[in-house]
């Protein structure tokens, strides 16, 4: 008998889980969608049955604990905004179900902690998608660490770039506001703070952290980026924005968002330099590790290009992985979800990795890991899919856990407190 599925959230991050569901008819039913907004729920609908299947059922998210009562899933998967998490998380749980979680966990410590101690109380467990640990490059790099290339590992450093198209497109739409996401060290720096938590198989203890809101936001006037509309969609000022995203320009956009803002009013294209941003875009943190290990990190969400240099330090030599992701933004190039900027095709961007283990004493090696993949995150999601779904082995440990969850947000959070109290913040201090 398939397994029984249901989802909570129907943004766009929730498309990967619903075709990854009904192309597994055979083994996984997809029984129920949950979403604050009905028309969302029906664009997802409208694609599940042009494909043959049956419609799931559908329930407002206020609903969720009687779509758990009437549909009786197996798995419940949560795909909400950031600060609802715990929400179904706990709910899903209280009713002995599986769930399958959306990075980040949850954007609290409190709730952190709710979900730990209902967790325990469960039959159901949690998982937490993070999907760059199934990137191949970032296997290599654990194999190698866990070989001992590098002897006794003492140091990281890790600098992410979010270029001006990925890295803008958080500051037009919910994740603008803190309340909504912790803002992007939570977010999306809990990818990469849960990489570094994997490669070293250790969890933070410490952190202090510098950040402010440089670029976007009322930055933009300063800086002469600000073309001084709204949103985009349906003003001219936005027409020669690069910065700009115009839903009407893309029909899934459009139908998934523009089409839906009557019902809850949520504007997924503002201005990226309009007023109301509570999230830094310039950020750095020094986090201590249980292991002894020091980890500097920087994240940039403005940079010309996209990507990310790590360097490992050790008793035996440095291992350092660069990957551009895209080695320049093009103004007439595609824009978030596919969506066209300017009508025009997108541009060749160049895409790349360098791995290179250089060990005390002898030449530089560097490893080859087959071609790059630019899309779903370096190949990890497919990985990821085939792993929650089809019971895929998955000998590099890379499922995580409710507590893999905690070790991610751990570093975000004690660096957000830092950067409001100028002090170092010790993680324990935060998770009483």
């Amino acid at each position: 008998m398939p397994k029984r599925y249901a989802l909570v959230g129907t943004g766009s991050r929730a498309s990967m889980y619903v075709n990854a569901l009904i192309e597994r008819a055979d083994k996984a039913s997809l029984v129920a969608l949950a979403d604050t907004n009905a028309h969302r729920i029906g664009v997802h609908t409208a694609a599940i049955e042009a494909k043959g299947h049956p419609a799931p059922a559908a329930y407002d998210a206020a609903d969720f604990d009687r779509l758990l009562a009437e549909t009786k899933p197996d798995t419940v998967i949560v795909t909400s905004v950031d600060a609802t998490h715990h929400e179904y998380i706990l709910a899903a749980l209280a009713a002995g179900c599986d769930v399958i979680c959306e990075k980040p966990l949850t954007t609290t410590a409190e709730h952190a902690a709710e979900i730990l101690e209902a967790e325990a109380k469960s039959k159901g467990t949690v998982t937490v998608t993070f999907n760059y640990r199934y990137n191949p490059l970032h296997e290599k790099v654990a194999d190698l660490l866990r070989e001992g290339a590098i002897g006794e590992i003492i140091s990281v450093g890790f600098d992410w770039l979010l270029d001006t198209r990925h890295g803008a497109d958080y500051f037009r739409r919910w994740h603008r506001e803190s309340a909504n996401s912790g803002g992007l060290l939570v977010h999306k720096s809990g990818h990469h703070f849960d990489l570094v938590n994997w490669w070293l198989d250790s969890a933070p203890i410490q952190a202090f952290a510098k950040g402010r809101l440089a670029f976007y936001g009322e930055n933009g006037e300063r800086n002469g980026h600000d073309r001084g509309y709204a949103r985009a969609t349906g003003d001219p000022a936005s027409a020669e924005d690069p910065f700009a995203l115009r839903l009407d320009d893309n029909e899934g956009l459009k139908s998934m968002f523009l089409d839906a803002e009557s019902e809850d009013g949520y504007i997924r294209d503002q201005n990226v330099f309009a007023p109301g941003v509570t999230i830094y875009d310039d950020m750095m943190s020094l986090v201590d590790y249980e292991s002894g290990v020091t980890l500097s990190y920087r994240l940039t969400a403005y940079s010309p290009w996209e990507g990310y240099r790590v360097h490992f330090n050790g008793t035996q030599g440095r291992l350092e992985l660069l990957v551009v992701e895209n080695d320049h933004v093009n103004p007439a190039a595609h824009g978030p979800n596919g969506a066209s900027l300017h009508g025009a095709e997108a541009a060749a961007e160049q895409g790349w990795y360098e791995l290179t283990v250089h060990p005390l004493w002898t030449k530089p090696e560097r490893i080859d890991v087959g071609e790059y993949q630019r899309k779903g995150h370096g190949g990890g999601d497919v990985r990821m899919l085939g792993v929650l779904f089809d019971g895929d082995t998955d000998p590099h440990d890379r499922s995580a856990n409710a507590q893999d969850g905690i070790n991610a947000l751990a570093a975000g959070l004690a660096s957000n407190a830092s950067i409001e109290s100028g002090q170092p913040v010790v993680v324990a201090e935060l998770f009483k």
